[in-house]
């Protein structure tokens, strides 16, 4: 099973800095160009590696490091030799700050971040900023803040080297999978908060809070901050509420239905977070979708257990791809306000393993101990989704993510 994931939770006891300590480094304003926007190339798949990740130059020289996209918590982080005190298998060498990077605890940022792990956080060095990041799988994240510069495409060609903050975490811990994702070198953090990416882009005048991403089935698509690509004719847009589980990004409770049919449950509050490899629900939707799901099914599909997920079938021939199977099932839809509807057509929850089995990539989100629904990278992809932070809406459009950036931004004029 790919790594449930990814939510900060409260901040622990904080270890020091092993670096000799110094005063951060004041970021370098860059250009202003705020109607700007940047687009990324993104690598991965839901399945087998479990999470898309973009590749971003960061330092001076710059260095290429691999960050799963993450809109489901803030914090941008690298695995920092600081030196290491507990590092996983990365693909590049680790990150190496200098003294003159680190953030001191004064810095507003610090004190941002902090009062938003912990009210009481305090600095044990005020030359420092500490943070610890915890996630849903146990998995954790420990280090200090510092500031360095990276390498922002522009859409028009250019491109413009902005400083940003984030963590040199010195100290991973490995979730509960025991597993550890070998194939990035941090989490680049997009969520809602100031300390995010998007935010700072923002505060430097380069590119507005808005950003989106189109994950194709077939691997790798985009991601870009900025809002004059977004195509706002053909979006499907949603208010954002204010989630009661923390600060994600919700279009609030959508009234969930199979096959156009209202499976009599109450409404259920979603979050989208490109973090989450699969989608969960909660214990009474998920049950409902079962039932529904195996109810609706032919006689040729049998049940049967693959280490991949929970729930899989098996037909009279193996399964190559999800296309030999998808007509043996039937579309769920999420409701909104205003009639808002994002359809998951079989594509968007299903996937079939190197078994050639297909599985339900819908989890029982109370087996996970999540308290909300989320809809996480099987059920995004080949949609462009649309995070305006700007306008406070999300929004939607289905297409194919699988050709080149320019080819499928044409295509959702």
């Amino acid at each position: 099973m790919a790594p449930a994931r990814w939510f900060p939770a409260p901040a622990c006891a904080l270890l020091l800095l092993l670096l000799p300590l110094a005063r951060a480094a004041t970021p370098a304003k860059s250009p202003s160009s705020s109607s700007s926007s940047a687009v990324f190339q993104l690598n991965g798949d839901v399945y087998p590696t479990g999470h898309y990740y973009v590749t971003m130059n960061i330092g001076d020289p710059a260095k290429p490091y691999f960050l799963d996209i993450d809109t489901g918590s803030d914090l941008t982080w690298l695995q920092c030799d600081a030196p290491c005190q507990s590092c996983n298998k990365v693909p590049h060498p680790l990150y190496k700050p200098t003294k003159n990077k680190l953030v001191p605890c004064a810095a507003s940022i610090c004190t941002t971040l902090h009062s938003a792990q912990s009210p009481n956080k305090k600095c044990a060095v005020p030359q420092q900023c500490d943070y610890q990041i915890k996630y849903t799988d146990s998995a954790s994240s420990l280090g200090v803040l510092v500031t360095d510069n990276f390498t922002l495409p522009l859409r028009n060609s250019s491109s413009v080297r902005p400083s940003f903050t984030f963590g040199c975490g010195y100290d991973q811990q490995v979730g509960k999978n025991g597993v550890v994702q070998a194939t990035t070198d941090g989490l680049l953090g997009l969520g809602k908060g100031s300390v995010s990416l998007v935010s700072q882009l923002k505060v430097l005048g380069i590119t507005k809070n808005v950003l989106g991403h189109c994950l194709s089935t077939n691997g790798g698509g985009f991601l870009f901050f900025g809002d004059n690509v977004v195509p706002t004719s053909r979006a499907t847009w949603v208010p954002m509420v204010r989630s009661t589980s923390g600060n994600y990004y919700s279009p609030g409770s959508g009234t969930l239905y199979f096959d156009r049919r209202s499976l009599g449950v109450k409404p259920m509050e979603v979050v989208f977070d490109s973090g989450s490899t699969y989608t969960y629900f909660a214990a009474q939707p998920y049950q409902a979708t079962v039932s529904a799901l195996k109810a609706g099914l032919s006689k040729s599909l049998q049940q049967v257990s693959d280490p991949s997920l929970p729930l899989c079938w098996k037909g009279q021939k193996v399964f190559k791809s999800v296309s030999d199977v998808k007509n043996d099932f039937k579309s769920l839809f999420l409701s909104f306000v205003k009639n808002s509807v994002l359809e998951i057509p079989p594509e968007n929850y299903l996937i079939v393993t190197k078994n050639g089995n297909a599985c339900l990539g819908i989890l029982d989100g109370s087996a996970a101990k999540l308290t909300f629904n989320i809809i996480g990278d099987i059920t995004m992809q080949d949609q462009l989704i649309i995070y305006d932070n700007e306008r406070g809406q999300l929004g939607w459009i289905r297409g194919s993510c699988s050709r080149s950036t320019k080819s499928i931004m044409s295509s959702f004029p």
